[in-house]
């Protein structure tokens, strides 16, 4: 976290158990999963401003202004409110590209939830996730702010309270290209129907794993030493891997042990969203 009482955070989920059970008729798979957050966080910026432009600061690597998120997220909250105020936004990324960690999605959702803050829109945070989904399934759990049990395309959620693990999370120099994955003839397509009782009692898993390990040595060589020292999984469609210890301490000694070269970092899980915690400390900040 940053003392910058100014910023807000966008923090990493995990998904803790990724099942696809079906393919609906417009393609899109049927999931079933377990959104947790991270107190790990890109963090962003935002000046008001009464003359409708929306203006990103800096350069985002990788992404053109076009693609950008955050750009899409505040232009969809102009278009649905009808406001003449616009903004200058800085995004200071931490979360890898690609990496399966949500980024781009909690970016969009932190525009959204600051945005509608600042403008005075007035908008629902259910209207706000709403809102969210036309820029990616993942969005709206990231506008709630609540660990949840995810199903359809993962918009449909439920919230859950989960113990709050320390991870190492391992971040291979690779981005995964998640259409590839859900395209792969080799994706496994029809699993069992779950419950959240079934997660909760230590099912889970993720059928994406396979498909990716093949795809992506680098990141099944992650796994692989990660599985040395605790249960280690893949979130989303990867890149990243991560393994919970029960302490910050016993995660740390984990990562120190990381070979030359490989990357990753220790988090707090988190069933409430840091975004959460930045909004009410500026509703409060305005009374």
């Amino acid at each position: 976290m940053i003392n910058d009482p100014t910023a807000w955070p966008a923090p990493a989920k995990l998904n803790l158990t990724l099942r696809i059970i079906g393919r609906r008729a417009d393609g899109y798979h049927r999931l079933q999963t377990v959104f947790q957050f991270l107190d790990r966080c890109d963090w962003l910026w935002f000046i008001p401003r009464a003359d409708g432009v929306i203006e990103r600061e800096g350069v985002v690597t990788g992404v053109a202004p076009e693609a950008d998120l955050t750009f899409r997220a505040a232009r969809l909250l102009q278009q649905a409110t009808g406001t003449g105020s616009g903004a200058t936004i800085r995004i200071e990324k931490r979360l890898p590209l690609g990496g399966g960690l949500g980024g781009g999605s909690s970016d969009a959702a932190t525009t959204l939830v600051a945005l509608n803050y600042y403008w005075g829109t007035g908008l629902s945070r259910t209207r706000l996730a709403e809102l969210g989904l036309q820029l990616g399934a993942d969005v709206p759990v990231f506008v709630h702010g609540q660990a949840a049990w995810a199903e359809g395309v993962g918009e449909r959620l439920t919230p859950v309270e989960l113990p709050e693990p320390w991870f190492v999370v391992l971040t291979p120099a690779c981005q995964v290209a998640t259409g590839a994955v859900f395209n792969d003839p080799e994706l496994t397509r029809n699993s069992p129907l779950s419950t959240i009782a079934d997660f909760l009692s230590g099912a889970g898993g993720n059928d994406c794993e396979t498909v990716v390990y093949r795809r992506y040595p680098e990141v099944a060589a992650a796994a692989a030493w990660l599985r040395q020292y605790g249960a280690a999984r893949m979130t989303g469609t990867g890149a990243s891997v991560f393994a919970a210890f029960p302490d910050a301490v016993s995660a740390s000694r984990v990562l120190e042990q990381l070979p030359p070269g490989w990357s990753g970092f220790v988090a707090a899980g988190r069933n409430g969203s840091p975004l959460d915690e930045r909004l009410a400390r500026g509703c409060a900040a305005s009374i």
